[in-house]
């Protein structure tokens, strides 16, 4: 996978880069097969006047489905960054399931359409 970490209002220490990278490794390396890049982007919207404005805003680009992207937004960045990452993950997977079982083309989510499904007639009688 490709990171490019990104941040305004500040420098982005060391430390900062490897626990974003690692907290992203750990939700995305299941579906890391199907991932083009992840761009990250941190900073502080208000800077220096403090306050409840730490984001973390994270774009995965998927190879074969939508871009899935998440804000986050709060007063301590390591934790901004830890609930960003968790949301990413499912949001990714979620896309993913999506384009598998055709859910982005007015299909349903088991991409199966209702001419598709038995209707009662057609099930077996033990199952009534």
């Amino acid at each position: 996978m490709n990171f490019d970490i990104q941040s305004s209002e500040f420098p982005i220490t060391a430390p900062l880069a490897e626990y974003t990278g690692r907290r992203l490794r750990f939700v995305l390396t299941r579906h890391s097969d199907r991932i083009q890049r992840v761009v990250v982007r941190i900073g502080d919207e208000n800077g220096p006047r403090g306050g409840f404005d730490k984001f973390c805003r994270i774009q995965v680009y998927l190879c074969d489905a939508p871009v899935a992207a998440i804000k986050d937004i709060g007063p301590d960045l390591y934790a901004v960054i830890n609930r960003a990452a968790d949301r990413v993950g499912r949001a990714v997977v979620k896309h993913l399931d999506r384009s598998r079982t055709g859910g982005w083309h007015g299909r349903g989510s088991a991409g199966v359409s209702p001419s598709d499904k038995p209707d009662a007639a057609s099930r077996p009688a033990h199952f009534e």
